[in-house]
């Protein structure tokens, strides 16, 4: 094999965790060069209520093969419980040759049953166990009419072992990180907060749900260019200084910045929008262009947060009619508007309200408004 195309190998391996679906340029890459029928990469094994995660690239179709095509849901529901070339020792690469005999191979109900009608004979593979328990296995398979797997396959399969542990190792400390991000994110957007991420430039890199919408609005602040603009020119002016000492941190700056904040009068007529500034925080590794520097946080007086009614039930012991009229004081109805969207008397609410009160331990309705919002109720 050319040094360069073993060189375009290793880079396709490496940068396979940034792909949907992962490794599908690296996958078909191996597959031309081993001029394979098809190659596996066994993310997850199946296992019984569980159908696994494997991305089978097929040369005929030239990419990621669809799970729900034959050859794959076979072999998850019904062939890999029979599968000879499984659980192999770690690092090591066989050919299904060494492991069960070719005359055997052919008598077996899994090559009569699977191998036969998918057009396979020839397998060569490895698996790999992590220290902290994550497998993968990784398969190329040749057709019936094809040559066997020799020494010099075997030979580039070695020489992919360790790659492809590091890959893994690092897709799967970015779907960690990923799955961090997410929660953390889908935290703000049931607290209804707009978060924007802005580079050094003070660009805007990064907006979450809550904030597009805000944006959308054009009441007050908007998004053009990848830069936040102001209807007002003193709240753009006084941004723009603000955000300032941010942009620099980490390049002029020598200690933290501040959290600083300022409030955004809106045309409409519409309570003031909050808005906080605050650094993103940064290592000394932290290269190149559009990095985060700063963190802008919006809150809308309006914005109703999405609180569960059943999970205010259950934080604070309230009967189901209770958490109903607390549901209503929240959204800023008074007692006698939340009895009559219930179609209760104001009596009956008031007497629901008194209990509330008790078993919340606040005494008035501006008191209970406040302790639902700031508990985790809004993370339902």
């Amino acid at each position: 094999m050319h040094l360069d195309d073993y060189d375009n190998l290793l880079a396709s391996l490496y940068r396979g965790p940034l792909e949907d679906p992962p490794w599908q340029g690296f996958l078909g890459l191996l597959c031309r060069t081993m001029q394979a029928f098809a190659v596996s990469l066994v993310l997850r094994p199946p296992a019984s209520g569980d159908a696994g995660l494997i991305l089978n690239y097929q040369a005929q179709q030239g990419g990621i093969a669809d799970p729900a095509d034959w050859p794959a849901a076979a072999y998850r529901e019904q062939f890999f419980a029979l599968d000879p070339f499984v659980n192999l020792p770690p690092g090591e690469v066989f050919t299904m040759a060494e492991l069960v005999p070719e005359d055997q191979l052919r008598t077996s109900e899994y090559y009569r049953h699977y191998l036969e009608p998918a057009g396979i004979l020839h397998i060569i593979g490895f698996d790999t166990i992590e220290p902290d328990g994550f497998q993968a296995r990784l398969r190329a398979c040749r057709s019936i009419d094809t040559a066997a797997f020799n020494a010099t396959d075997k030979s580039l399969m070695a020489r992919l072992v360790k790659h492809l542990r590091q890959a893994i190792q690092l897709h799967a400390r970015l779907n960690r990180i990923e799955s961090e991000r997410d929660l953390y994110a889908g935290a703000f957007d049931r607290l209804s907060v707009a978060t924007v991420i802005l580079d050094e430039q003070g660009e805007v890199i990064h907006t979450n749900d809550v904030a597009d919408a805000l944006l959308a609005e054009r009441d007050g602040i908007s998004l053009g260019a990848r830069q936040l603009h102001f209807t007002r020119r003193e709240d753009g002016d006084e941004f723009r200084r603000l955000r300032e000492p941010f942009l620099k941190q980490g390049i002029e700056s020598s200690g933290p910045a501040l959290t600083v904040a300022m409030r955004i009068q809106r045309p409409s007529g519409k309570p003031d929008l909050g808005l906080v500034i605050k650094p993103v925080p940064s290592s000394e590794w932290s290269e190149g262009q559009a990095w985060p520097r700063a963190a802008v946080f919006i809150s809308d007086p309006q914005r109703q947060t999405d609180t569960s009614q059943q999970l205010i039930q259950r934080l604070f012991g309230f009967t189901p009619a209770e958490s109903a009229l607390t549901m209503r004081l929240i959204r800023g109805l008074s007692v006698v508007e939340a009895a009559a969207e219930l179609g209760v008397s104001p009596h009956t609410a008031r007497a629901q309200l008194k209990a509330v009160f008790a078993k919340t331990g606040v005494t008035r309705q501006a008191e209970l408004v406040r302790l639902v919002i700031k508990s985790v109720a809004n993370l339902g």
